[in-house]
Parts: structure tokens; C-alpha cells; sequence
């Protein structure tokens, strides 16, 4: 049967989650994809109240929602980030803390260990996220990077993050890192630095996100066919380049929604992404997890764009065949 077509929560944290199920439901979504940031799942209510998980589901239940995954991107980012006061903005305040950035890497790190146990209490077995980068701002060499600069960064990760791993894997859990411009993986090439670095632990997997590499150029079928077993969750986010002679592929400073950027996330079907060869590259490599929308666009209503992406994703996806197109011409 299709994949079930979830919805993630996190750009609508400004609504209490019953008011989102019930919308959500409406208009068209057979789950969620729970951010663990305003009142959706709340990882430590979780672990201290034995009741929270039934009840988050219950919510789900009533609107005939399912739930395949939570998200704990805001916290992972904060990992590996060298922390600044940006970081505050992202944070709930027990990780923040006094704003010390060895406290808070650490309290992030523990933090997305609790995720996984919160998964676990829930009965699901993906965390999205994102790990951050200590070397992200190396991104251009100039001044010229010392490889051993680079090295250092896989490195942290390493040191950081098999702790981590090491929790999912006790709970069952499996990490999909969110291949994102920022992250210690951002394209093809430094994921599969990153499973190198973490010596290709099945804990570690991705979320796929086919906007943040159409925008850099990088085609997300080449990617799935990179990656066929390590992909542990879907994104389906459209993005559009605009270069125009003015515009520059590194966004000039220019927040989203400004005309002047070169590039922009759209509401899925409405960009340049080639969802058809998508939806083909994950049947082939046997993918059966949710398609989760991610709905940004900032010249789109959110709630028709969100029930227009829902319709898209249902009328894109198809099951693969199960014979030969050609198969009665074929010999005894």
C-alpha cells in the first residue's frame, strides 16, 4: 500500500497540538512527524510522567493520526555548534542553562540521548535531527584550512556522538541526521565522511531532505542511490534557484522571503525538485517510512499550502511493480 503522508510539526509549534491534529486531519494527513519543541512532545515530560506518551497519542488517535517519528533538530544542533547567543532563541532553558557553551553542548547531548529514550517510551523508532558543525564556518578555504582543521571536526564528532549512539542503540532507536547546510554532513560527500567517522553504526542513518541539496546543486536521486540502506525517514520539502545574473547561491545575507535571494524552499510540487524520480529512487532502494512534509514556503498560506502538499504527495506516490512489465512475452 502508499505510504502514509505525515505532516512535521515544527513550523507550527505556535499551535497547541490538538488544534494542529484536527486541522492536520482535515486536511488530508494520515500522521505527525512531532517536533519536540512547543507543546508537541516535550522530552522531558516523557520521561517523568508515565501517562504523557498515551496521552500525545490519544490526541493522535482521536483525529485518526498515526506517528512514525520525533524530531529533536533544535537540541542536536547544539551539539557540535560552537555555541553563541543565537543558540538561546532554540533552546528550552534546562539546556541553555547560564549560556556556558561546554554546558551546553554537554546538556544537548544529554538531552538528545532522553530523545531516544523519550522515542522509545513512545513506541517510535526514528529521531530526526541535526548533529550542528564545528567547522561549518571553514566552509570557504580562505584563510587557507589546514586539513588537520577539517580532521578535528569529524573528529569532535566522533568523540560526541558515539556516546549518543550509544543510547539509541540500547533503546532501539536509530538517529536520521538531517542532511542540511550547517550540519557536519551537508552533502553527499561529507555524509558519507560523517558514517566514516562514526564507523558506519546502524544507529546512524538520514533523514532525507531533497530541498537543502537541490538548492547546492546536488541531485537527491544520486543520494538515495549513494545511500539505499541508510535512509531511515523522508522529507518531501521543494526548493527553487533563482540565480538572475544578481542573486548569489549563498543567499546574500537576505532573510527568506526577500525577491533579491537566489534561492528559496517552496510548497512541495511548486519548486524544482523532481519528486516523480524520487518517489522511484525510493522504491528501488525499498524505502517504506513515512513521506513527511515540510511545509516552508514564505510567499504561500501555510494552510492551503499544507492541504496542497498533502494532495501532491498522496497523487506522486506509487507502489513499484511487482513483475515484469514485459513478463508475458517471456519464455518458459
Amino acid at each position: 500500500m502508499p505510504r502514509p503522508v505525515t505532516l512535521f510539526t515544527g513550523q507550527w509549534a505556535d499551535l497547541k497540538l490538538e488544534d494542529l491534529a484536527r486541522k492536520a486531519a482535515e486536511f488530508g494527513y494520515q500522521g505527525l512527524e512531532l517536533a519536540c519543541w512547543g507543546d508537541h512532545f516535550e522530552v522531558d515530560q516523557a520521561l517523568a510522567d508515565n501517562r504523557y506518551c498515551a496521552a500525545r497519542r490519544d490526541i493522535l488517535e482521536r483525529h485518526d493520526l498515526q506517528v512514525f517519528a520525533i524530531s529533536a533538530h533544535l537540541v542536536g544542533q547544539a551539539v557540535l555548534d560552537t555555541i553563541d547567543g543565537r543558540h538561546q532563541a532554540i533552546l528550552p532553558p534546562r539546556v541553555w542553562g547560564d549560556g556556558n557553551p561546554a554546558g551546553v553542548n554537554a546538556r544537548a547531548a544529554e538531552e538528545l540521548k532522553n530523545a531516544a529514550r523519550a522515542a522509545q517510551k513512545l513506541g517510535v523508532g526514528v529521531v530526526n535531527g541535526f548533529t550542528g558543525s564545528s567547522i561549518w564556518h571553514l566552509l570557504y578555504s580562505f584563510p587557507p584550512t589546514p586539513t588537520e582543521m577539517i580532521d578535528r571536526g569529524y573528529q569532535l564528532l566522533a568523540e560526541r556522538f558515539n556516546p549518543i549512539l550509544d543510547v539509541f542503540a540500547d533503546c532501539g532507536v536509530r538517529f536520521a541526521l538531517e542532511v542540511h547546510p550547517t550540519e557536519i554532513a551537508f552533502d553527499l560527500h561529507s555524509a558519507q565522511r560523517t558514517l566514516a567517522a562514526l564507523d558506519h553504526r546502524e544507529e546512524i542513518g538520514f533523514n532525507f531532505d531533497p530541498s537543502h541539496l537541490h538548492w547546492q546543486g546536488v541531485d537527491p536521486v544520486e543520494f538515495i542511490r549513494a545511500f539505499p540502506d541508510r535512509i531511515y525517514h523522508v522529507h518531501m520539502k521543494d526548493a527553487v534557484v533563482t540565480l538572475n545574473g544578481r542573486s548569489g547561491i549563498l543567499g546574500s545575507h537576505l532573510n527568506f522571503g526577500d525577491p533579491r535571494r537566489g534561492w528559496e524552499f517552496r510548497s512541495p510540487g511548486r519548486g524544482g525538485v523532481n519528486f516523480e524520480e524520487i518517489i522511484r529512487a525510493l522504491n528501488a532502494v525499498g524505502y517504506s517510512g513515512p513521506l513527511s512534509v515540510e511545509w516552508e514556503d514564505a510567499g504561500m498560506d501555510r494552510e492551503a499550502g499544507a492541504k496542497e502538499a498533502c494532495e501532491f504527495v498522496k497523487r506522486l506516490d506509487f507502489q513499484p511493480s511487482a513483475v515484469a512489465f514485459d513478463a508475458a512475452f517471456a519464455k518458459e
